[in-house]
């Protein structure tokens, strides 16, 4: 049996992850599936697949992009969630800052650097018009639960999130939103480390073809929210209003997309050239998503 290792945050989005491995779906065409959680997000996962940690991950879009331009020898194989990511942005309950003004040249909390949380200050400022050089400050915090506590004991001033993970942490009065900041671009894509590629080309096609048709059915399966509800401890409307927002791929991203992506992290300088689209992508031939 194949061995192959995949990782990904532990949210609402990679629940279907969690149910084709429950089902044994992977283990049925001789592939062992092992899922490694990553609570320090993108930063974590682009250090785990140049280190040989993970063969796969499912991982946000920008970071990885500015991971392969980096070096990272991984490459895109399809995009996962279609849908942008509304990132939250928060600040302490009891902080004196109400407005996205009020935070300007203040500390944003990041995961890490080339982290979505560092990456979409840099967006987040360009949209309010933000000196780049002197408006952004970091403060490193490693995951949320670093989050709360930098917040809280005054480390950092904001930290930016998926809204609908943070949001239990709103509502239990820890943290405020003060406002959102979707990202320019479909979220989460697969990325897979090329040695993996050229050598399991037929188990790489094999899990991907599983986990598609899963996505494709994904909205369809009974009492979904529900299950996501009580998994994720969050409320059942806030979930219901999440499904009804996000769409689910299966298919490739396309040139356009990439190259968006790439202009708009050379704008904000964190990426230092742009490269070709078959230099951060993958085509895998005659995925069958049963669409």
């Amino acid at each position: 049996m194949k061995k192959v290792n995949i990782g990904g945050v532990p949210e609402h989005f990679n629940l279907a992850w969690y149910l084709t491995l429950k089902d044994g779906e992977y283990k049925a065409e001789d592939i062992n599936l092992r899922w490694h959680d990553y609570y320090g997000g993108t930063g974590a996962m682009c250090k785990a697949l140049r280190s040989g940690e993970i063969d796969m991950a499912v991982i946000l879009t920008e970071g990885v992009i500015k991971d392969i331009i980096d070096g990272n020898p991984s490459k895109i194989v399809q995009t996962f969630v279609e849908t942008p990511l509304n990132w939250g942005i928060h600040v302490a309950a009891d902080s004196p800052f109400k407005t996205i003004d009020d935070i300007k040249g203040t500390r944003a909390a990041i995961s890490r650097y080339g982290s979505g949380s560092h990456l979409m200050a840099y967006i987040n400022a360009k949209n309010n018009g933000w000196d780049l050089e002197k408006d952004l400050n970091f403060e490193v915090i490693k995951n949320l639960d670093g989050a709360i506590e930098g917040l809280t004991e005054g480390k950092a001033d904001y930290f930016m999130w998926e809204k609908f993970t943070t949001k239990p942490i709103v509502d239990d009065g820890v943290f405020r939103r003060i406002g959102n900041c979707p990202s320019p671009w479909p979220c989460f894509v697969i990325a897979v480390r090329e040695d993996f590629i050229e050598n399991n080309a037929t188990e790489l096609k094999t899990i991907l073809n599983i986990i598609n048709q899963t996505t494709a059915e994904f909205k369809s399966i009974p009492s979904i929210d529900k299950t996501i509800a009580n998994r994720y401890e969050q409320e059942l409307e806030d979930v219901q209003e999440w499904l009804s927002l996000t769409e689910w791929s299966q298919s490739v991203i396309d040139k356009k997309t990439i190259q968006n992506v790439q202009n708009q992290l050379f704008d904000l300088n964190i990426i230092p050239r742009t490269v070709d689209y078959k230099e951060l992508i993958y085509e895998i031939e005659q995925l069958n998503t049963n669409n």
